[in-house]
């Protein structure tokens, strides 16, 4: 088996603003987009066949990687309406003619967690679903296996105890295109999981491989200060390490007086200016500037960003190409944030800036506040709550 499908089609809703003009996978996972992540797993785990399946917002997705992925050749279908996981994987029926591996785009999993489903399913000709033990389990789609066969999988459980979770890696043959359509819609949409549900309950064929390792997702934006935490831990960054726990690439620029708090990631073309302080579990991305004097903790300064001089940023995420001006202040503090009419308590979260906003200097931010897209905040403004898409906020 060297043929892989990533899913890569979904918006990621409980992730805006971030995701309002990219999908999912393209968000950051620390120095590099999530879909990066998973797409270095396959080729070391040995897959050279990749093909994505994209659908909202697929340019941003095909710009950004092109026709290759470490000199292996990416094919990419186009899942037209975002109809389910079942659905998107029919896109790439055509190109497929043997076993594949499935993985979900926007989780990032350990090398080992695909061999180890890879392995499995070479012995057996049954469908073949990874498994792993979390408390998270219920939010995630839950598992219940018996000698290794799946007997239960049960999408966002209401009741009941489950510790094995559904870990979004899978192999099939070739029949499951059929399975696929045959199989009942709900609320119009064809979910893989559903189709997988029909082999335990008709055939009894479905394997449970128990992994471990790295697998991190992000479901709301503030998971992503999380996940670039999780992979500095691990050093699954892109630069090399400069000191203990300092990943810099050798083509950004960092002052001799700035301070580096391990684990940090800086990437290529990034500036740290002069007394700035950086970390700890902080990424500088591609191309962003952190200001002399600037302090950056638990972030994420995204590709193009710029924190201004002096500036403060803690427990926060800065979009690509958002701007935060000299003396602006971005605290890190538990507090209950709402997103729609949903309201999730005590989240740590400083402040969420997508991509191209704009805050002047000496704008303070309450915490757990979200900014939308090219918004504009005048300096000296307070920001609390939501401040919408291109929405101005004046003094």
């Amino acid at each position: 088996m060297d043929a892989a499908v990533v899913l890569a089609a979904g918006e990621g809703t409980r992730l805006r603003p971030l995701t309002r003009n990219r999908p999912k996978p393209m968000l950051p996972a620390a120095d590099r987009p999530i879909l990066a992540c998973v797409l270095d797993a396959l080729v070391d785990a040995g897959f050279d066949d990749l093909h994505l399946v994209v659908g909202y917002e697929r340019d941003r997705v095909q710009n950004h990687f092109g026709p290759t992925f470490r000199d292996r050749p990416l094919a990419y279908h186009a899942q037209e309406k975002q109809l389910g996981s079942g659905h998107a994987l029919l896109q790439a029926r055509d190109a497929l003619d043997g076993d594949f591996l499935v993985i979900n785009g926007d989780q990032i999993t350990a090398e080992s967690t695909i061999t180890a489903v890879a392995d499995a399913h070479a012995r057996s000709d049954r469908v073949t679903v990874a498994v792993r033990e979390s408390d998270d389990a219920p939010a995630y789609g839950a598992v219940r296996t018996d000698d290794g066969r799946v007997v239960d999988l049960v999408e966002r459980p209401e009741t009941g105890t489950f510790r094995l979770m559904n870990a979004g890696v899978y192999a099939f043959g070739p029949s499951v295109f059929a399975d696929i359509e045959a199989a009942d819609r709900e609320r119009g949409e064809l979910a893989l999981t559903d189709v997988i549900a029909r082999h335990i309950d008709d055939r009894g064929a479905v394997q449970g491989v128990r992994t471990e390792g790295l697998w991190v997702d992000a479901t709301y934006p503030w998971d992503l200060p999380v996940v670039a935490r999780e992979l500095l831990a691990r050093g699954r960054v892109e630069p090399p390490e400069r000191a203990a726990g300092q990943y810099v690439s050798p083509d950004s620029t960092v002052a001799d007086s700035a301070v580096l708090q391990p684990p940090v990631v800086v990437a290529a073309d990034a500036v740290v200016g002069p007394n700035a302080v950086v970390g700890p579990n902080a990424a500088v991305g591609q191309n962003a500037t952190v200001g002399a004097g600037a302090a950056v903790r638990r972030s994420v300064v995204d590709t193009d960003a710029r924190v201004g001089a002096t500036a403060t940023v803690a427990d926060s995420v800065l979009g690509q190409r958002a701007r935060l001006g000299d003396g602006a202040v971005l605290p890190g503090d538990t507090t209950d944030v709402r997103v729609g009419t949903t309201v999730h308590p005590e989240v740590r979260l400083g402040a969420v800036v997508a991509d191209d906003a704009r805050l002047g200097g000496g704008v303070t931010v309450a915490p757990g506040a979200l900014v939308g897209p090219d918004a504009r905040v005048a300096p000296g403004a307070h920001v609390d709550g939501t401040v919408g898409e291109g929405v101005e906020v004046r003094r």
